[in-house]
């Protein structure tokens, strides 16, 4: 199939409440490595009240506490309809705060458990250290393997079941910096605390979600063109394993 016959449609969770350190640059990477292949991208902003929609990826980005809060009541009044659309092979990217709440509840100091949505079998508590610093994630399932990016986090996340790490940290704490595993997945489902953002500096993860995404909507796999990612790449080994 032509690429230039291709459409995705991209849902940018909360993005008015849910956008630090640069998250929206993962809907501009995501858009722009489309374009430049000539396939059509539908980008659909839900915030608190929209209807979610059937698309092909959901992005949701991280947050201070009371913006994660507010989320937190309107995600989990949609979780059986995200379930559904995980169950039916939709993407889902979630970092930091988002990827909290893929969970099953991330407890906050001194105050009430809020609730996620349990697309991964992970839970999150407050702890008393927070983790700032860049990054280097070995994966098993990328080429090239490894993930760059920043991570700022207090809440330590822990996985169960049959959900996977996203990689093995090479530098930095990850998960709760005991260990040794960054972010998790589950079928299309990924999280993550890497922020900087995540998919500029990291273009092979960026096409493996748009070729997932393209999957669901059609039915089969199709391979991505290759792009002139010279840039992206010189970047990208300019900060593995960059010190802490």
């Amino acid at each position: 199939m032509e690429e230039s016959n291709l459409t995705i449609s991209i849902a940018h969770l909360y993005p008015e409440l849910l956008n630090l350190y640069g998250d929206l640059g993962n809907i501009i990477t995501l858009k722009k490595r489309c374009e430049w292949r000539n396939i059509k991208v539908e980008i659909n902003n839900i915030n608190i009240g929209d209807k979610i929609g059937n698309n092909d990826l959901y992005f949701i980005g991280g947050g201070q506490d009371k913006q994660q809060e507010d989320v937190a009541k309107e995600l989990y009044s949609r979780k059986a309809e995200l379930t559904d659309r995980m169950e039916a092979g939709a993407v889902f990217l979630g970092i930091c705060g988002g990827y909290q709440l893929f969970g099953h509840y991330y407890q906050p100091h001194g105050k009430e458990k809020l609730k996620g949505i349990s697309l991964l079998d992970i839970y999150t508590v407050a702890g008393k250290n927070r983790f700032i610093g860049n990054v280097t994630v070995k994966t098993d399932f990328l080429t090239p393997d490894t993930l760059v990016g920043f991570e700022n986090h207090s809440g330590l996340t822990y996985l169960e079941g049959n959900t996977k790490p996203l990689g093995k940290s090479i530098t930095g704490h990850g998960n709760n910096g005991c260990d040794g595993f960054e972010g998790a997945r589950y079928k299309n489902v990924f999280g993550t605390y890497l922020h900087g953002s995540l998919l500029p500096k990291n273009p092979q993860f960026a096409d493996y979600l748009i070729e997932l995404a393209l999957e669901k909507r059609y039915g089969k796999k199709i391979k991505l063109k290759p792009l002139d990612d010279k840039i992206e790449i010189n970047t990208h080994n300019s900060l593995v394993n960059k010190p802490y």
